[in-house]
């Protein structure tokens, strides 16, 4: 499940159509359309968007600490990270997703439902 959300609020910006769990989360990314909604905006990735737009965390080189201000950079990576992973986690407890078996367009309308339920409950 592709979603862009707003670290700030929580909430919901976009969420592109669900491709199948051993797709790359690259190719995904690239496939998504969603890049389209982040013009001028910081988008936060983990590590495999590389070289698709999102800012990843550094990478620990072998034998090799990262520099003090990678790490601070990471540090508040995983911080902004965590609040989304929260919302996705928050998503999957809505029933029609975790329980979902459906095939064709079913799936997709469902996670744009979950993802207004998300907002509204967020907005309350």
């Amino acid at each position: 499940m592709q979603v862009i959300v707003d670290a700030e609020t929580r909430l919901v910006v976009a969420a592109a159509r669900p491709v199948p769990g051993n797709t790359a989360d690259a190719r995904a990314w690239r496939d998504s359309g969603l890049a389209e909604h982040c013009h001028g905006v910081t988008v936060l990735g983990d590590g495999a968007y590389t070289n698709t737009g999102p800012v990843i965390p550094h990478r620990k080189r072998p034998g090799r600490a990262l520099p003090k201000g990678e790490e601070e950079d990471d540090a508040a990576h995983r911080k902004v990270r965590a609040r989304v992973e929260h919302v996705f986690s928050r998503m999957k407890n809505y029933t029609i997703l975790r329980d979902c078996r459906q095939r064709g367009d079913g799936l997709p309308h469902a996670v744009q439902a979950v993802a207004r339920m998300h907002n509204l409950a967020r907005a309350a």
